[in-house]
């Protein structure tokens, strides 16, 4: 299979980038303003968080909506697009949490055969 033909490349293509699943993860529960993504992702700066939501919104899988209260307040949600995400994004999550326990117990087991070995 060509990489251009596989169905898996084509959906990564779309939702890969440093922050784009964090997004997608924060997003998933109901539509986030631009200030909270920043304080929920900390590590995203300003700059790259906002290029990331600027292609989530031109491929379709993000909404932005722009209020004027007393302050301008954009807020971000799935389109329809992306609401068929997200169980995709539960899997992925899911699969990572598993992975994640998966990683401890064999550090930990890897920590306490070297123990043994010292001893």
């Amino acid at each position: 299979m060509l990489l251009k033909d596989c169905p898996v490349s084509a959906t990564l293509r779309f939702i890969s980038g440093k922050w784009k699943p964090i997004i997608l993860h924060e997003l998933k529960s109901g539509p986030v303003s631009f200030g909270q993504l920043l304080r929920r992702i900390p590590e995203a700066s300003h700059k790259v968080l906002t290029e990331q939501l600027r292609q989530l919104q031109a491929a379709g899988i993000i909404t932005k909506t722009t209020s004027k209260l007393s302050v301008t307040r954009s807020e971000y949600a799935l389109s329809e697009l992306g609401q068929t995400l997200r169980p995709i994004l539960n899997q992925l999550a899911s699969w990572g949490q598993e992975a994640k326990q998966r990683e401890r117990r064999a550090s930990a087991s890897s920590i306490r055969t070297k123990a043994s070995h010292r001893n």
